[in-house]
C-alpha cells in the first residue's frame, strides 16, 4: 500500500483516512487514479479536488462512515467501484455497522489491488452468471443470541460469502485456534476467496489450463472427498516440500487459492515496505539484506519479489517476537510454492495487460 499526502498541507495521509489530522480536509480516494485527495467542499454532498477539473461525490456507503470512495458527481452508480459489488451487507445497528466497517475496510483494500493490476472484476448486472458479489451473512441465533448455525465464507461461481461474526476478534480468534490456523483475518478471507474467482476469470485457454494443472493438480478432482479425506487423515507428510499451508494441500482449487492470496500478501506488504524506504541490513548476516527498489505491482517474475520478502518478513517476525506477538507471517515458501506464485504473477500480467 502506498502512502499519501494532503495537497493542503503537505500531512502524510494513509489508505483509509477520512480527515487529514494537521488541517482537518476531508479525505476520498478516487479509483480511477489511486489517489487518496484532500477534498474542497462545492456545495451539499459536493466536492472538488484542486486543481483538477470535476465534481465528485462520496460513495452512498458513507453516510453510515462505512466507505471513503469517490465517485464523479454525474456517475449514474450510487456506490464505488467495491461497494457496488455488495449485495447482502450487515445490520445498521451499532454491532452491524462496526462489523460492516471492518469488513468494508478490508474489502477496499482487496480492491485496492485488483485496481492496481486492472484485473477484470465484473458486476452481476454485467455478467448475470458469474459476476462478481458479496454477500456479508449473519450467524443464525436464538432469541439469547447462541449460535444455532454459523454463517459460512466461502466462493461459488462468482459469489463471495463471509462469515461477518469474523469481523468480531474474539470470534475469528476462536475459530483460527480450533483449526489450528497460524493466521486467520478479514483481508485473508478475501484475497482467498477471491483467487477462486479469478480461476474461473483467467484460467481458461488450454495451454493454461494444463500448466495450472501441472502446478497444482486436477481441480476436477472431487471436492467434497478431498476435504474429508483431509479432515480424516490431515495433510500428507511432506506438505511443506510442496504447499503454502496444510490447507492448500487438501485439494488444487484451495491451493490456487492459497497462492493467490499470499501472492497478495508479498506484493502489497512489499509495497508498503517500499513506500516506507525499509531496508534490512543486518551486520554479519548479509544473506538478509533487502531493498525494494521495483514496484512490486510490476514484478517480472515472483523470484524477484520472493528476494526481497524473504528478508523483509523474517524481519517482520523477528520484530513480532520482541513484541510478544505471533509471527506476521509464519510460512515458509519452497521451490514448488514459488512456481505457483510465478504461474499466478505471470496470469495477473497478462490479465492487466488486457484491460
Amino acid at each position: 500500500m502506498k502512502l499519501f499526502t494532503c495537497s493542503t498541507c503537505g500531512q502524510t495521509t494513509y489508505f483509509d483516512n477520512r480527515v487529514c489530522v494537521r488541517c482537518g480536509s476531508a479525505l476520498g480516494f478516487l479509483a480511477e487514479d489511486m489517489v487518496l485527495h484532500a477534498l474542497v467542499p462545492d456545495g451539499e454532498g459536493f466536492w472538488r479536488i484542486a486543481p483538477r477539473e470535476g465534481v465528485y461525490r462520496f460513495c452512498d456507503n458513507a453516510v453510515h462512515d462505512v466507505c471513503n470512495w469517490l465517485l464523479p458527481a454525474d456517475s449514474p452508480h450510487a456506490f464505488c467501484e467495491a461497494c457496488r459489488h455488495n449485495r447482502i451487507v450487515p445490520t445498521t445497528d451499532p454491532r452491524g455497522l462496526e462489523r460492516w466497517r471492518r469488513i468494508g475496510a478490508a474489502q477496499r483494500h482487496l480492491f485496492y489491488s485488483i485496481l492496481r493490476w486492472k484485473l477484470p472484476h465484473p458486476t452481476r448486472e454485467e455478467d448475470p452468471a458469474g459476476g462478481l458479489v458479496f454477500d456479508f451473512l449473519a450467524d443464525e441465533v436464538d432469541a439469547g443470541g447462541n449460535v444455532l448455525q454459523a454463517a459460512m465464507t466461502g466462493h461459488e461461481d462468482g459469489l463471495i460469502s463471509l462469515r461477518a461474526a469474523e469481523a468480531d476478534d474474539e470470534v475469528r480468534e476462536s475459530v483460527r485456534v480450533s483449526m489450528g490456523e497460524p493466521y486467520r483475518s478479514l483481508l485473508g478471507h478475501f484475497r482467498h476467496e477471491i483467487g477462486h474467482f479469478y480461476w474461473t476469470q483467467l484460467v481458461r485457454d488450454e495451454a493454461t489450463l494444463d500448466e495450472a494443472r501441472r502446478l497444482f493438480g486436477d481441480e476436477r478432482e472431487d471436492y467434497a472427498a478431498a476435504l474429508q479425506r483431509n479432515y480424516e487423515q490431515g495433510p500428507p507428510a511432506d506438505w511443506p516440500q510442496h504447499f503454502i499451508s496444510t490447507y492448500a494441500s487438501c485439494h488444487p482449487a484451495e491451493d490456487f487459492a492459497e497462492c493467490w492470496a499470499h501472492f497478495f500478501h508479498i506484493v502489497d506488504t512489499l509495497e508498503t515496505a517500499r513506500a516506507f524506504g525499509l531496508i534490512t541490513d543486518p551486520k554479519g548476516h548479509e544473506e538478509l539484506e533487502a531493498e525494494v527498489t521495483f514496484d512490486p505491482y510490476r514484478a517480472p517474475d515472483a523470484g524477484r519479489l520472493v528476494e526481497a520478502w524473504i528478508p523483509l518478513s523474517v524481519a517482520m517476525n523477528a520484530i513480532q517476537r520482541s513484541m510478544g506477538q505471533p509471527d506476521s507471517y509464519p510460512f515458509v515458501l519452497p521451490p514448488p510454492v514459488l512456481e505457483k506464485l510465478d504461474f499466478i504473477n505471470g496470469l495477473v500480467r497478462e490479465a492487466g495487460n488486457r484491460n
